[in-house]
C-alpha cells in the first residue's frame, strides 16, 4: 500500500439500545481538515456518479443509507470497495479515478471534501488522468 492508495475506513461506533451512534472527527478519524460535505442521492437504476479524479482534493465516501459500489483507478490498479453499512467510509486521496454505481433503492451517499468545490481540480478526461500518473 502507497500513500496514493484508497483505504476503507471504519468509523467509530456507540451502541445503545435506542439505536446506535457513528461520527466523524477531523484529522483524528480521517487524514484532512473537512472543507466541503455534499450527498449524492435519488439516483436511477443503472446510473454511475463520480468518474472524476481530483488533482489535490481528498475525499471520504459513506453510505449513510442502502448500498453503492466505489470503484478506484490508481492509475496501475483498480479496487472495489461495497458500501453498505454507516460505520464504513472509503477514503480516497488525490489523483484516483473513481466511479460509483451498483446504487439501491434510496441510497444516500455522503461525501466530506478536503477542499472546496474547484472546478480546475477535476480531471474528467480519464486519457488526462493516465498521462499525468505516467
Amino acid at each position: 500500500m502507497t500513500e496514493r492508495d484508497a483505504i476503507l475506513l471504519p468509523l467509530p461506533r456507540i451502541f445503545d439500545d435506542r439505536g446506535n451512534l457513528s461520527f466523524i472527527e477531523a484529522q483524528r478519524h480521517i487524514p484532512f481538515k473537512i472543507a466541503r460535505a455534499y450527498w449524492i442521492y435519488d439516483v436511477p437504476g443503472g446510473e454511475k456518479r463520480g468518474g472524476h479524479a481530483f488533482r489535490t482534493g481528498e475525499e471520504i465516501l459513506i453510505a449513510l443509507s442502502g448500498s453503492f459500489d466505489v470503484e478506484i483507478d490508481n492509475g496501475t490498479e483498480v479496487a472495489r470497495y461495497p458500501l453498505n453499512r454507516s460505520y464504513m467510509g472509503v477514503y480516497i486521496p488525490a489523483m484516483n479515478w473513481r466511479t460509483l454505481d451498483n446504487f439501491s433503492t434510496n441510497s444516500l451517499c455522503l461525501v466530506l471534501a478536503s477542499t472546496p468545490y474547484d472546478e480546475a481540480d477535476y480531471l474528467y478526461e480519464y486519457t488526462d488522468f493516465k498521462a499525468l500518473m505516467k
